[in-house]
């Protein structure tokens, strides 16, 4: 992980965003939101510019701050988001309508556990972003890698979570050391899959790249 200094330093040179992402970063602060961070969010940006993929699957919308800024970054993409929490799901509903983004951006609520066959009939995927319930990774990974297209490429954010896979002295509570045992296991599962080649980077919360082996 950067240091703070550094990660501020990188965040101070991102380019100004428009005055509604502002204020989707600012609801999400006020209102503890997770979003990603403008590190991570620009990272993932970048390679949705060089994908520029037709079709994306979100695992996990929020209030769709992740969705508008990456069909924003790709005026042609398509993207499906899955959130199961609904005042969120509304919320994103609305941002979405507010960017006149409708066309492009089709949001699914429910437990992404339990949603494959709706999100089937939206398939193949070239890009597929992963962001929701972090002790669920591997399952979100196994049901929806086989919608990836040949070619496809697979994001999964917050897999450092906050540096604790490395070093979880800090952490009293049970729950959490239960959850960097899980990410741990990801990390291991996915970094050795025969299916695909995959690095961390570490950006944001810890970013997990997966090219399919073609």
């Amino acid at each position: 992980m950067v240091s703070n200094e550094v990660n501020q330093y990188i965040e101070n040179l991102i380019p100004a965003r428009s005055e509604h992402i502002l204020k989707m970063e600012q609801y999400a602060k006020q209102h503890d939101v997770p979003i990603m961070e403008l590190s991570g969010m620009e990272t993932l940006l970048t390679y949705v510019r060089l994908k520029s993929p037709k079709r994306i699957l979100e695992v996990g919308t929020a209030i769709g701050y992740s969705a508008v800024r990456m069909a924003l970054a790709n005026e042609t993409t398509e993207i499906v988001s899955i959130e199961r929490d609904e005042e969120r799901y509304n919320i994103a509903k609305e941002n979405v309508t507010a960017l006149r983004l409708n066309d492009r951006i089709t949001l699914l609520l429910g437990d992404a556990n339990e949603l494959q066959s709706q999100v089937e009939q939206y398939a193949p995927y070239d890009f597929i972003f992963i962001d929701a319930a972090k002790g669920q990774y591997q399952n979100f990974f196994d049901h929806y890698s086989a919608m990836l297209s040949h070619d496809g490429m697979i994001i999964t954010d917050n897999v450092l979570f906050r540096g604790y896979v490395a070093d979880e002295s800090g952490l009293e509570s049970r729950r959490l050391r239960s959850l960097v045992k899980k990410i741990r296991s990801f990390n291991q599962y996915i970094m050795q899959h025969p299916d695909y080649y995959s690095s961390i980077l570490p950006v944001g919360d810890g970013m997990m790249v997966s090219i399919r082996k073609t």
